[in-house]
């Protein structure tokens, strides 16, 4: 007769097995397994928009420590880690599932055409300083300054473009592109991270794009200055 299906000894082992279960519980229903510091790494890359060394100086080693581990479940929700070590930043993006059809999870960023130039003008600020081994920092004065070419002519509500740059600035740096400097009001430090956001080959396209838009106008004002040399003679 079968009076159980476990001898003394697999029940003591159950017992033990259920009790350090319960010991690496977090709360109460936790069925987890990753430790705590994970958990806080993983939760920071979902909710964006990125973990870096500076902002998070906790976190940064226990990403490069569980790193594998977190890749495996972002993976499961068809997210891909990217890690850049010498910037010590990273920040996940949709995986390419290719023909298969995965939901998405990360939302595209609605960008406007003001905060297109305004990254492209960003990013290049970022290569130029680090070319000269600065920090890169930029002003509003000098944003509002960049962009005012790419005002519509004949626009007569200066203000009204003025206060699109401001939310297209508010913008950037609510995906923390850019950062106030502590002592000043109205001058960021740009953020490594959007070096890995555009590559080599994607800033020239942009640049031709955006340098073709600006001819037509440069071109209206080359012919204005021939036109009034004209008119002296």
């Amino acid at each position: 007769m079968n009076w159980s299906e476990y001898s003394p000894q697999e029940e003591m082992l159950k017992a033990e097995d259920t009790e350090q279960e319960l010991d690496q519980a977090l709360y109460q229903g936790d069925s987890g397994e990753l430790s705590l510091d994970a958990r806080r790494v993983l939760v920071q890359l979902l909710a964006g928009p990125s973990l870096d060394g500076q902002r998070h100086s906790k976190l940064w080693p226990i990403l490069i420590r569980d790193e594998a581990l977190i890749r495996s479940r972002l993976s499961e929700l068809f997210l891909q880690l990217v890690i850049d070590r010498d910037l010590q930043v990273a920040f996940t993006r949709q995986a390419e599932t290719g023909d298969l059809e995965a939901p998405r999870l990360l939302r595209r960023a609605n960008l406007t055409f003001l905060d297109s130039i305004l990254l492209l003008h960003l990013r290049q600020r970022l290569t130029q300083a680090e070319t000269h081994g600065d920090r890169a920092v930029v002003s509003t004065d000098e944003i509002i300054e960049f962009l005012g070419v790419y005002e519509q002519a004949g626009s007569t509500d200066r203000a009204l473009f003025e206060k699109r740059i401001h939310a297209s600035i508010e913008k950037i740096k609510k995906h923390s592109i850019l950062r106030k400097i502590r002592s000043s009001e109205d001058r960021f430090e740009i953020s490594p991270t959007l070096k890995l956001l555009f590559s080599a080959a994607e800033i020239q396209a942009l640049t031709r794009i955006y340098h073709d838009m600006r001819a037509p106008e440069a071109s209206s004002e080359q012919d204005d200055e021939m036109q009034s040399g004209e008119d002296k003679e």
